[in-house]
């Protein structure tokens, strides 16, 4: 009898721990994303609007905060890492992943590579989206393969170009519009995007002068991540 009253103990002992539920160092805890931009609108717009496009689940299983900063290169590292800290300290939690989103715009090669090779050394490992010349390399590339170097002005003219038989003569290309990643998701081809941009980063394979690159962008490999957290729990 007294064993059966000793079972009897362990059992209400067991459903005591299984109500009061699991230990705090066992909780699901929601995974943070935080990508710091250069642009203060464009960038952050484009990767709202995808955000909101992600596959069902992921946003509650995964927080994304986008910042646009207005900052450029070295210093957009710096403030990258800045804001971590901050929002580490306010929320008391990890912040699991960042990326830094930047162009090559006008800076000198030696600021553009130093920042590339700081986010690829760091520990751990900054997340570095960046396009040479500028982030619209991106767009151009859901719709055609560009291997020649394009300046600043021409991707406003090539957007235009590419979307007027699409959506009317009338179309002009606004550099800040919060419509843009619906824009290219239903003219454009987000597949291409990024078999086009993996077949530039080929072509410079191996090679650290980033600044030479000429096109290239590495924004695919924040987009193929972001949307491949579907697969991971």
């Amino acid at each position: 009898m007294a064993r059966k009253g000793k079972i009897s103990e362990d059992r209400s002992a067991k459903y005591y721990q299984q109500q009061k539920g699991p230990k705090p160092n066992s909780r699901y805890k929601r995974k943070f994303y935080l990508i710091v931009c250069e642009g203060e609108k464009t960038e952050p717009n484009y990767f709202e609007g995808l955000k909101r496009d992600l596959p069902p689940g992921v946003l509650t299983t995964v927080q994304i905060q986008i910042e646009g900063t207005g900052r450029n290169t070295l210093s957009l590292i710096d403030e990258a890492l800045r804001l971590k800290k901050e929002y580490e300290k306010r929320t008391t939690r990890p912040v699991d992943k960042l990326w830094t989103v930047f162009d090559r715009d006008s800076f000198s090669p030696n600021d553009f590579n130093s920042a590339i090779l700081q986010c690829e050394n760091s520990k751990p490992k900054i997340g570095c989206a960046w396009s040479n010349e500028a982030f619209e390399l991106w767009y151009l590339l859901h719709f055609n393969y560009y291997c020649n170097g394009i300046q600043r002005d021409g991707y406003k003219r090539l957007i235009e170009r590419n979307l007027k038989p699409k959506v009317g003569e009338g179309y002009r290309y606004k550099k800040n519009s919060e419509e843009m990643y619906n824009i290219l998701k239903e003219h454009g081809s987000l597949t291409d995007a990024i078999r086009n941009a993996k077949r530039l980063a080929e072509v410079y394979a191996g090679r650290e002068d980033f600044a030479d690159h000429n096109p290239r962008t590495m924004v695919y490999k924040l987009v193929e991540e972001l949307f491949n957290l579907k697969d991971k729990k």
